[in-house]
């Protein structure tokens, strides 16, 4: 439990860390951020695949596949429901955060803030999922790739708050929350495994789901959205490789 309280921390405060990046960088182009998103996106694809989808199919047992298929599209319809209440990175900022927010009202801004947030909700749960398969090792790569991918989002909220006039403190503030609601996302997705072993299968393939859907719906079109496609694609395709890699090797 110590490992898990720890790995939440870590994933909530990845948030925190791109934050406090994005005061210092907020003037800077968005090809680092990219690279960094897109090699995330890499790695939190092979997670999804090697760390949730496959297991959740092994632990199903002779309804598996089924259960799944079932969990993943749950799990990407859940978001896509939350995609249509509060849209999300690339929906709210555009391609260029800094000018949008410029005409942006207060109202807007915030609800860009809280976008973040609300997704980080099941992102924080697939990371705690991972730990309910009894694989640590893979469990930390799973929680890895979410938090890699924590610190460029957390850099984009910097810049449209700090234009639309809200104070640097609350800003500060305001990037907190959002990495809290990741913690107690982590901290509900691994005690729902602990007290109900039966629903593993499914929350596995839930978890997956979610991310595979964070991944195409959020994270290539972000890294795709300021001409700098091929790097992102390598990017993408070594964090990738990486994991798998890591994968094999820890057996």
């Amino acid at each position: 439990m110590n490992l898990v309280i720890l790995t939440a921390l870590g994933v909530g405060g990845a948030t925190v860390i791109g934050s406090l990046i994005g005061f210092g960088f907020k003037k800077q182009s968005h090809r680092f951020a990219d690279i960094v998103l897109a090699f995330a996106a890499g790695v939190m694809l092979a997670a999804a695949v090697l760390g949730l989808i496959v297991p959740s199919l092994e632990y199903g047992g002779k309804f598996g596949l089924i259960i799944t298929i079932v969990g993943i599209f749950v799990g990407a319809w859940v978001l896509n429901l939350m995609d249509k209440l509060v849209p999300h990175l690339h929906k709210l900022a555009g391609p260029e955060p800094e000018k949008h927010a410029a005409n942006a009202n207060m109202d807007k801004v915030l609800l860009f803030v809280a976008a973040i947030a609300i997704h980080n909700l099941p992102e924080g749960i697939a990371a705690g999922v991972g730990f309910g398969s009894g694989n640590e090792a893979e469990a930390l790569l799973i929680a890895g790739g979410i938090a890699l991918q924590n610190i460029p989002e957390g850099m984009v909220i910097i810049a449209p708050m700090l234009a639309a006039g809200i104070s640097p403190k609350r800003t500060f503030i305001c990037a907190l929350a959002t990495g809290g609601v990741e913690v107690i996302g982590t901290l509900l997705g691994y005690l729902a495994v602990s007290v109900a072993t039966t629903l593993l299968p499914f929350a596995l393939a839930f978890a997956g789901g979610t991310m595979l859907y964070v991944i195409s719906d959020e994270m290539i079109p972000e890294t795709h959205a300021h001409g700098n496609e091929r790097g992102a694609t390598y990017a993408l395709l070594a964090g990738f490789c990486l994991m798998l890699a890591t994968d094999v090797l820890l057996g």
